[in-house]
């Protein structure tokens, strides 16, 4: 145990303490991965953006599902055309020559979320794992969000001007009714304010393009039906992007439930192609991933990709949480800005990261289906939730919310003290890291 800072919950802490199992070796992560490996969809999360800890063992945890227990596809919470190009690259199906330029469509911020130094090592190792495999026998890598709403108009026009000049022209003409906008914040602003939507034009060109579905039979090969399967998808995230950001001026619950729900969507539609059987494990924030019904953001009206998977796949999933007490994460301090290294202040008392700390281990899971540590998680505290921003200043009102730990996930993961995820392009803000404490009061 940990010293006096920690009085307040030591008897929850000393219960904590016996059911914690060591997360050190790799006979430790096999442990862990018995929890887990029966479920046909595994969600592995993480407290941050911005964490290499929670990178790499995600990273480690994905590698013994797909080589020991045939996993079959990772889905992040990644918009999905930045991610297909990645696809194509581990699955042997692309010009790009290392995994370094295969991530480099992830230029949106926060480009260090997936081009950083564990997601480029991840890819390779991808790669190299399905080497010499059959198309339909490898592993790929699939995005789940939404924000891709260019990208994604960009994606179906060239697929279509591939298979279908005559559609392509038409879908030109459809998503033209973005153009006037240019940012898609600035297209919602102006439809949630009553300027004409483009709602119609999006659902038109999506039913137009399912009507292809008909023709996969003539379509010769995997490579093509699955290139078919991509182009549906982004027509489809077109459609739930143009809802979202007219959504997002009208209330962060909506908007969030859109996201969450357009998540769950792709999944239900990977999961169709891939099969019922198949296993996918799903990288995203806790956040996304802990069953909200368990979370005070549940009680205020906000749904979850979690919970929707546990309501829709019951004992088919179990999901991983990840938290820290304190030490450094890549994060900005506003939308848009360069990345920085920033301290991670400790856990505040009263929270889950004050109670695994109190535990005095430095690295370990925690069985939440176990009786004993679900008694002694049940209750409701404060846990901390660093996005790709993080304000230190007002930690308490901008990172924290309640929750109930036991019902939330199935297996919670501990690193008492973790460093910053490493980017591929380090700004100068990053690699200067934030000043001393004490300083400028100090001086």
């Amino acid at each position: 145990m940990r010293g006096a800072e920690t009085a307040v919950v030591e008897p929850a802490a000393r219960a904590v303490a016996a059911q914690a199992r060591p997360l050190t070796s790799e006979r430790d992560e096999c442990a862990l991965i018995e929890r887990v490996r029966h479920a046909r969809t595994v969600l592995i999360g993480e407290a941050s953006h911005g964490t290499q800890d929670f990178y790499a063992l995600r990273a480690a945890l994905t590698r013994r599902l797909v080589t020991d227990h045939g996993f079959v596809a990772v889905a992040l919470e990644a918009d999905w055309p930045d991610t297909f190009r990645a696809h194509r690259y581990v699955t042997h199906r692309s010009d790009d020559g290392d995994a370094d330029s295969a991530l480099r469509d992830f230029r949106r911020f926060p480009a260090w979320m997936w081009r950083n130094e564990v997601m480029r090592d991840f890819c390779e190792w991808l790669r190299e794992h399905n080497r010499g495999r059959r198309p339909d026998a490898q592993a790929g890598l699939y995005g789940l969000d939404l924000y891709s709403l260019h990208a994604s108009i960009e994606a179906v026009l060239r697929y279509l001007d591939a298979v279908d000049p005559a559609a392509a022209q038409r879908a030109r003409l459809r998503y033209a009714c973005f153009e006037h906008y240019g940012d898609p914040q600035r297209y919602g602003l102006a439809a949630s304010g009553g300027s004409e939507s483009c709602e119609r034009e999006v659902v038109e060109q999506l039913v137009d393009l399912r009507r292809r579905a008909s023709d996969l039979g003539r379509i010769d090969g995997y490579p093509a039906r699955e290139e078919f399967f991509s182009a549906e998808q982004n027509a489809r995230l077109i459609r739930n992007a143009e809802q979202y950001y007219r959504a997002m001026f009208r209330g962060r619950d909506e908007s969030w439930n859109l996201r969450d729900r357009h998540m769950a969507e792709t999944l239900d539609s990977l999961r169709e192609r891939l099969g019922a059987d198949a296993g996918i494990v799903v990288w995203a924030h806790n956040s996304h991933l802990g069953d909200a019904r368990a979370t005070e953001m549940g009680r205020r009206g906000e749904l979850n990709l979690g919970q929707l998977v546990r309501e829709r796949y019951g004992e088919a999933t179990r999901s991983i949480g990840f938290c820290t007490y304190s030490g450094s994460v890549t994060a900005a301090t506003d939308w848009d800005a360069p990345a920085e290294r920033k301290r991670v202040r400790p856990g505040l008392a009263g929270s889950c990261e004050a109670l695994m700390h109190a535990t005095a281990g430095e690295r370990f899971w925690l069985d939440l289906r176990d009786p004993a540590t679900a008694r002694a998680t049940r209750d409701e505290r404060l846990q901390r939730a660093i996005g790709v921003i993080y304000r230190p200043q007002t930690e308490r009102w901008s990172h924290y919310f309640g929750a109930q730990l036991a019902n939330q996930f199935d297996v919670y993961v501990h690193v008492d003290r973790t460093e910053a995820l490493r980017p591929l392009e380090a700004s100068s803000a990053w690699t200067a890291g934030e000043p001393p404490e004490t300083y400028p009061t100090a001086l």
